[in-house]
C-alpha cells in the first residue's frame, strides 16, 4: 500500500496530465459523435429500420421453411412366410446354374466379389464369370439390377 502511495505522489504531474488528456479525448469523441448523429440522423434511422426488417425477414423465413413433422403411430400386421420357395420354373427358363444361384444370393446379401470368392473357395475371376453370366441371363447391367430382377421373379428371397 505504501508503495502505491509513493508511486502516485512521485508521478502526480504525469498522471494528472494523462488523465486530463483522456478526459479531453473523451469529450472530443462525444462531441464528434453528437455531430455525426445530428448530421446523419436520417441515414441512421434508415439503417436501423433496415436491420430490424432484415432480422424479421430471416426469422420469418426460418419459421416458414421449417418442416412440420407429424408422428403417426400405427400397428401394421404383415403376414410373412418364414420359408422361401424359389421359383424353379424361372430358374430353369433362364438357365441359371446352382453355382450362379449361390453367387446371386451372396450378391443380394451385399458381399463383394472378393468376399464371395473367399466364401465359395473359388477364384475372383470365376466369380466375375458367374456374375457376367447372370447379367446376361437376367438381361441386366449391374448387380443392383440383377438382385432387383431376381427378387421380382421370385428367384431369391426378399
Amino acid at each position: 500500500m505504501q508503495v502505491a502511495v509513493n508511486f502516485f505522489s512521485k508521478h502526480k504531474q504525469v498522471i494528472s496530465y494523462g488523465l486530463s488528456l483522456a478526459i479531453l479525448l473523451f469529450l472530443l469523441k462525444w462531441l464528434e459523435m453528437r455531430y455525426v448523429i445530428i448530421n446523419h440522423s436520417l441515414e441512421i434511422y434508415i439503417g436501423a429500420i433496415a436491420m430490424i426488417f432484415t432480422g424479421l425477414g430471416i426469422w420469418l423465413a426460418l419459421k416458414l421453411t421449417k418442416p412440420k413433422t407429424v408422428v403417426v403411430e400405427k400397428e401394421v400386421f404383415i403376414h410373412s412366410e418364414d420359408t422361401f420357395y424359389p421359383n424353379n420354373q424361372s430358374i430353369e427358363k433362364l438357365g441359371i446354374s446352382r453355382r450362379e444361384l449361390e453367387v446371386l444370393q451372396l450378391i443380394s446379401a451385399g458381399f463383394s466379389n472378393q468376399e464371395i470368392a473367399d466364401q465359395l473357395f473359388v477364384s475372383l475371376n470365376t466369380i466375375k464369370t458367374h456374375s457376367s453370366n447372370l447379367f446376361g441371363k437376367l438381361d441386366v447391367k449391374s448387380r443392383t439390377q440383377a438382385v432387383e430382377k431376381a427378387k421380382r421373379l421370385n428367384i431369391i428371397g426378399k
